[in-house]
């Protein structure tokens, strides 16, 4: 990936970010953890802290499993600068239902576009 220094750049990572969730097939959504993280890249949430490609597929597949059906979409709140972006998301059972979960994620980029930290907070749970 090249180096993301836009806002349009940092989008397009948020959306690929997304797709990733949402990706259920093992082997393609493992492909898209290695191209979108850094090897070293780590995930953080008030739930679980991960580093390294096979940790950050194993949360996202473990929220696959606990969420099966539903899909995460951005939110309405998206901003960036230099490498870092912070954007909320929503977790719906389908388009246009009300949020089961919803969240805000910082999410900072290496020099060479790759997602090196995100930190995720949880602004809505389920009871």
């Amino acid at each position: 990936m090249s180096e993301i220094n836009t806002v349009v750049d940092a989008h397009l990572v948020v959306d690929a970010y997304l797709a990733v969730w949402n990706r259920t097939d093992a082997t393609s959504r493992r492909e898209m953890v290695e191209d979108l993280w850094a090897e070293d890249g780590g995930y953080t949430d008030p739930l679980v802290t991960a580093t390294g490609w096979e940790k950050i597929d194993q949360v996202i597949a473990h929220a696959q499993a606990q969420f099966t059906g539903m899909r995460f979409v951005r939110g309405a709140v998206f901003d960036a600068h230099h490498n870092i972006a912070r954007f909320t998301w929503e977790l719906v059972p389908t388009a246009g239902a009300e949020p089961l979960v919803v969240g805000f994620d910082v999410v900072a980029l290496n020099a060479d576009g790759r997602i090196q930290s995100v930190f995720g907070f949880l602004d809505k749970v389920p009871a």
